[in-house]
């Protein structure tokens, strides 16, 4: 089925990673910002069945190292093929081309990032006419219903800018149309086991208000895939009893949940980032990260370059997030997901918004509440906590006047001494800090005044845990 391809091709490869050592070239990702992959339904006499198109430089012609921009155009044709099946058809681009030997693919729709390493590079995959010919095989050997496919590769040139913005318009029609459904109002979530080769105890769940962390996938996607291959890895999550409205638990989630991740994940709550939150893969389109000094959320996306507020770049965050844990405070997310009035509901939603690239926040301009948008400081108002703070106390974010409260509530303990500050001495004192533990052995410590501050479990958004 491949003899058009230099090197193996099968699932023993998905979830590989190539290392920037070991690249020959990198196509799309964090350094091209314009790039993207698509599926376009057809009618059977717009499609040359088979065939493979070039634009631009082909993989040989690229400069070894180096980033270029990617665009990939799959468009198919067939009896049962139905214009809601480009999503689901689309987000199997990511899986064939990690069954490639020695290709990596990571992320979705404008956001792709791929790498070819040397040693399949010096083996001869060397064109995009041999990936294009494992694709294809791919997709006829495992979808019968594509009667005709043809595919092709840019890598620049206007044609490139032109179908890169005919993507974006396609992109945001299918989410429009999935916006309005209500999960109250069906019975039926459905999950994507699409990156468990990258995170294997991860199982995203899509609900009408809650698409895939990678964005490509909403609820109709999910039901379209559901029913054209019930046994792929697209599936029906019968939602169950709701258990926690506010946090979003539902029985059904849990089973489901710990039997796919083999009892690794046993609860899960949906609109919240703290107690047990959703998994996250490594293809989610942005983070939100939680920030202690500030009692709030900052939310990076993948196309932001710089640090964060924290100082902590997206790829660092990212390492904190992804692998499909569930780490307190850091929740992979989708852009679509923010405008749902179940973003991080339980957590306060947008009231909890602290920080945010402007590009984020230019986008959901009339999503985010009138009440708090001002509020929200980006990379233009705040590039450090302390600043940060400075700015959400200086435009009244609805986070102070919690910070408010506490003060008021803080007890100051007075010395006793007459002018002497007490001294309190002890064999040893253990201090935690940063994960580290330090033992001060026969230490003598000198205050003019304690303070004694109560910590209220509220604040710390755990759930009680």
């Amino acid at each position: 089925m491949f003899e058009d391809i230099p090197v193996e091709v099968g699932l023993v490869y998905e979830g590989e990673r190539i290392r920037k050592e070991d690249m020959r070239v990198e196509l799309g990702g964090p350094k091209v910002s314009e790039k993207f992959e698509i599926i376009l339904v057809k009618g059977q006499d717009e499609i040359e069945d088979g065939k493979i198109f070039i634009k631009g430089q082909d993989l040989s012609e690229l400069e070894e190292g180096k980033s270029y921009p990617i665009g990939i155009l799959v468009e198919v044709s067939g009896e049962k093929l139905e214009n809601d099946l480009e999503g689901v058809l689309e987000r199997r681009i990511h899986e064939y081309f990690n069954y490639i030997q020695g290709v990596m693919h990571l992320n979705q729709r404008y956001d792709i990032w791929i790498r070819v390493g040397k040693k399949s590079f010096s083996k001869g995959l060397t064109s995009f006419m041999q990936i294009g010919s494992a694709l294809i095989s791919l997709y006829r050997n495992e979808l019968p219903i594509i009667e005709k496919i043809q595919i092709t590769f840019f890598t620049g040139g206007e044609e490139f800018k032109s179908y890169y913005h005919k993507a974006m318009e396609r992109y945001e029609n299918r989410d429009s149309r999935a916006r309005g459904l209500l999960d109250e109002e069906v019975d039926t979530f459905y999950g994507c086991a699409l990156c468990q080769s990258f995170a294997p105890s991860h199982i995203c769940v899509i609900t009408p208000q809650r698409y895939a962390n990678c964005g490509a996938i909403s609820w109709f996607d999910g039901r379209a895939a559901a029913r054209m291959d019930p046994d792929g890895p697209i599936f029906s999550i019968a939602k169950g009893d709701l258990i926690d409205c506010e946090h979003g638990e539902y029985a059904g989630v849990n089973e489901h949940a710990s039997r796919r991740s083999m009892g690794e994940v046993d609860r899960v709550w949906l609109y919240s980032a703290f107690g047990y939150p959703h998994t996250s893969c490594g293809c989610f389109e942005a983070i939100a990260f939680f920030i202690p000094e500030v009692e709030g959320f900052g939310i990076v996306h993948r196309r932001f370059a710089g640090p964060t507020v924290n100082g902590l770049a997206f790829s660092t965050l990212a390492d904190s997030t992804a692998g499909g844990r569930q780490i307190e405070g850091f929740h992979g997310i989708s852009i679509e997901y923010m405008r749902s009035v179940k973003f991080l509901q339980a957590d306060g939603g947008w009231n909890a918004i602290v920080w945010m690239p402007a590009e984020i926040k230019n986008t959901l301009t009339g999503i985010i509440p009138d009440s708090v948008v001002s509020a929200i400081a980006t990379e233009n108002d705040a590039q450090d906590v302390a600043s940060l703070k400075t700015f959400l106390i200086d435009n009244n974010h609805p986070l102070v006047s919690g910070w408010r409260e506490e003060e008021s509530e803080e007890r100051e303990i007075e010395t006793g001494y007459s002018g002497n500050a007490p001294v309190f001495s002890m064999g040893e004192l253990p201090v935690m800090a940063g994960g580290i533990k330090i033992i001060l052995k026969n230490a003598k410590i000198y205050a003019e005044k304690i303070i004694i501050q109560p910590v209220d479990n509220k604040n710390l958004k755990s759930g009680g845990k």
